[in-house]
């Protein structure tokens, strides 16, 4: 009996033996391995410092734009990169591009006196400037101003394309008689108190105009456009605090062109040929004077042709210091048979270079 009892547990054991060896097994499948290590990431790229920046300094460019004539003052047309050599300040310099330039946009300033030397010629010049925006004005690219001037300049229409606006702006356009004034220059009765502002309304202050348009109405005009001033005046600058030089300079500084058309009265003192030849001249357009109110809209006419037939070159000049310095521009013809056509190339006569920034990182490309 014992010994059957005895068989019945060892049994009992053995079964409860195997029974845990096999619980723990599966508990031992049942738990997930322990995940394998990662490697350390890699320390993170420090930022770049300001002392670490690259600085790229572009070269400037200079772009002049320019006519050629014969000797009748046919424009032409045909004229090739190897024609033209360029010089600046007497230096050759390498042209990098060379085009003839018939659609770029405009943006014009038409300067009227309205002084008492222009008293009788103004309706003239008021039809013939009208005629010639509706001939050259492209609403989709072009923008005109309109601007008159005594000894004071008054701003008529800003910078538009809109021609209803600019016809109307130049037909309100009059002539201003100072105080006393009773016709053909005569001024009779006392000078008013504030004799400055009476002093202004009857004189003219050209320079002054020329200084102000090119800096508040054709600095800000978009970049590659062709910036010109058409200057109706008959050159006599009796007032004002700009000499004929600044305003030069000005026209300069913006790249604008000054075309002149000198109409003067004989009962005056007529048209200063010499200084409208110079502020054009000077500045890369040319100077025209109508006897009459025909050749003053072939003069409109001639200035629309010569801005549509014009020629770029664009060159990096050899003297990259910037220093605000004047440096003048020289093109001269290098094809015999031009030279012996005599013919005549126009440009501006030179420019300022750009002033070195306070910040060399604030150096960008430029160009003139």
């Amino acid at each position: 009996m014992f010994s059957r009892i005895q068989s019945l547990a060892f049994l009992a054991s053995a079964f409860l033996l195997v029974w845990l060896i096999g619980f723990t097994i599966a508990d031992a499948q049942q738990t997930p391995p322990d995940p394998p290590a990662k490697a350390p990431a890699p320390a993170a790229t420090p930022p770049v410092t300001d002392d670490d920046e690259v600085i790229k300094v572009d070269t400037d460019v200079v772009n002049v734009l320019f006519t050629a004539q014969d000797r009748n003052r046919r424009l032409l047309t045909t004229l090739k990169q190897e024609d033209i050599k360029v010089f600046e300040d007497g230096k050759p310099q390498e042209i990098s591009a060379f085009s003839r330039q018939v659609d770029l946009p405009l943006s014009l300033a038409i300067l009227i006196d309205v002084s008492a030397s222009q008293e009788r010629t103004l309706p003239e010049e008021k039809a013939a400037a009208i005629s010639f925006l509706e001939t050259v004005v492209r609403p989709a690219k072009d923008e005109v101003s309109v601007i008159s001037f005594t000894g004071e300049s008054t701003l008529e229409q800003g910078m538009t394309n809109n021609m209803v606006r600019l016809r109307r702006a130049i037909e309100r356009v009059r002539f201003v008689p100072p105080s006393g004034y009773i016709g053909g220059g005569v001024i009779a009765g006392t000078p008013p108190i504030s004799g400055d502002n009476s002093r202004a309304v009857g004189s003219t202050a050209i320079w002054d105009a020329i200084w102000v348009t090119s800096f508040e109405i054709l600095g800000p005009a978009p970049e590659k456009t062709r910036r010109a001033i058409i200057l109706l005046t008959d050159g006599v600058n009796t007032y004002g605090k700009k000499k004929l030089d600044e305003a030069v300079q000005a026209a300069l500084r913006t790249e604008a062109i000054i075309y002149s058309v000198g109409i003067g009265d004989n009962f005056y003192s007529g048209v200063d040929r010499s200084s409208l030849n110079k502020i054009s001249e000077r500045t890369g357009g040319r100077a025209y004077y109508p006897r009459d109110e025909r050749e003053l809209r072939d003069a409109f006419t001639q200035i629309q042709e010569e801005m549509r037939s014009q020629y770029l070159l664009a060159y990096e000049p050899s003297n990259q210091t910037r220093d605000g310095s004047y440096r003048k521009i020289e093109i001269q013809l290098t094809n015999p048979q031009l030279q012996k056509d005599k013919i005549k190339v126009t440009h501006r006569q030179g420019y300022f270079a750009k002033s070195a920034p306070n910040n060399i990182k604030d150096l960008k490309t430029t160009s003139r």
